[in-house]
């Protein structure tokens, strides 16, 4: 590898069937949600009995568990972490993502065998902080998304080589400072802080009406000469306007695409990061596959020859535009965002293909095995997708359902499915469609 640092990928999971996909499919590492703590309360999330049995069957496979207890908790939670972080003991997995003091230090009393990774929410800028947070025992801190491949290179320079560096390459931007953000709770009550956000920078904004301006006009002459005001009200509170400054730093009020960074991986070896986080708790099984398959193959063919990662560029482009995404960007890493890293327009995202379903074996007429996703039907041809990056098309020649009832269409979600098809998948091979 002529000395190029090997990057864990460290894959999502929003429940048991995901992370065995995130396995299947390349992952160094998956992080898993549990039932409280986390920052992802409307995600699926992880029951104590499947987080044991994920923990056992990644390291089976020789992966890593990371577990996120990341909110940002009030006195009342405390006693709730202290149980959580004494089940986790027992569980066993490989680092606890944390944001809050009080709950790292409870970590380091209670399960201190078990490594503590300090979360982007921390908000982690600098280099004095990566030491504040290693002298008091972190393994790993996770970069603000705020930074640029220059300034995490000089921090690598300047920290501990045993303290590892995370770094979000691909998914979702907050458009938040590192996360904190407060719009959902003033909007709703819910607390992004606490694992509840609406994601607010989604939704639907109109710029003021006409007959309003004599109104806004007033509001505007309390701004300083260097900054711009607009108003804008969010579709569903007519009459409730929000005042946004705009100056040299721009608005962090809409909607912004998504990180994308397998076209620089070059770089992110270079700037020294350790681990390539992808965002993704909520996502499916199908977005899941397709990011990890993509980089999996992208990092390993640049360690084996950066020649060879160069001719497949195409290649990864056209795999990692087939999971649902928002238009990509490359966030802070090069450059502060613009206008041009929004997305004014339209906050829904393009999905080329849906998820029919994962394959779970074969029965012993040899038919496929799956539980149902999204419709398909005796006829349709479809791609199976498979981890050493092949997606073989195929034809659905026969349907039956649990009892052997033959059917024409397959329309109800989760229904157990018995597929004859013009070639046998194997277990956590994902049948996909394109969508028309």
């Amino acid at each position: 590898m002529d000395g190029k640092r090997k990057p864990e990928l460290l894959i999502p999971a929003s429940c048991l069937e995901v992370l065995k996909v995130a396995v299947a499919f390349g992952a160094d590492a998956v992080y898993i949600g549990g039932e409280v703590f986390g920052l992802r309360a409307k995600a699926k999330n992880f029951s104590r009995e499947d987080m044991a049995e994920g923990i056992r069957y990644a390291h089976e496979h020789g992966v890593k568990v990371h577990v996120t207890v990341n909110i940002l908790a009030h006195n009342r939670d405390l006693a709730g972490i202290r149980a959580y972080l004494k089940e986790l003991k027992k569980l066993r997995p490989d680092a606890l993502i944390i944001a809050d003091p009080g709950v790292f230090t409870l970590a380091g009393e209670i399960c201190p065998e078990i490594d503590r990774h300090i979360s982007t929410q921390a908000n982690n800028t600098n280099a004095e902080t990566f030491l504040f947070w290693y002298r008091l025992g972190a393994r790993r801190v996770v970069t603000a998304r705020e930074l640029s491949l220059r300034e995490i290179r000089e921090i690598r320079q300047q920290v501990p080589e045993d303290l590892e560096i995370e770094s979000f390459v691909h998914g979702a931007m907050c458009i938040s400072y590192s996360g904190r953000c407060l719009l959902s709770n003033y909007f709703t009550g819910r607390d992004a802080n606490r694992g509840a956000c609406t994601h607010p920078c989604r939704w639907k904004y109109l710029t003021a009406p006409a007959e309003d301006a004599e109104r806004l006009e007033e509001m505007e002459k309390e701004t300083r000469p260097e900054e711009r005001m607009a108003f804008l009200q969010e579709e569903t509170r007519p009459g409730e306007y929000l005042p946004v400054l705009e100056n040299e730093r721009g608005t962090f009020i809409f909607n912004s695409k998504d990180l994308c960074m397998i076209e620089h991986i070059p770089d992110l070896i270079a700037a020294g990061i350790d681990s390539y986080k992808i965002e993704g708790r909520m996502k499916s099984a199908l977005y899941v596959a397709t990011v990890a398959r993509t980089y999996r193959k992208a990092i390993d063919d640049y360690l084996e020859d950066p020649a060879l990662y160069q001719s497949h560029m195409d290649w990864y482009r056209e795999q990692i535009a087939d999971c649902t995404y928002r238009q990509f960007t490359t966030g802070f890493y090069y450059h502060n965002p613009s206008s041009e890293d929004q997305i004014y327009d339209s906050n829904t995202y393009i999905t080329n293909y849906i998820c029919l379903g994962i394959a779970e074996g074969e029965d012993a007429k040899g038919y496929t095995v799956l539980h149902q996703k999204n419709k398909f039907s005796v006829g349709d041809r479809i791609e199976v997708m498979k981890p050493d990056g092949s997606n073989p098309e195929v034809v659905v020649e026969e349907i039956l359902d649990a009892e052997g009832n033959a059917m024409d269409s397959a329309p109800h979600p989760q229904q157990e499915l018995h597929v004859k098809l013009g070639g046998i998948p194997q277990p956590f091979d994902i049948l996909r469609m394109r969508k028309e």
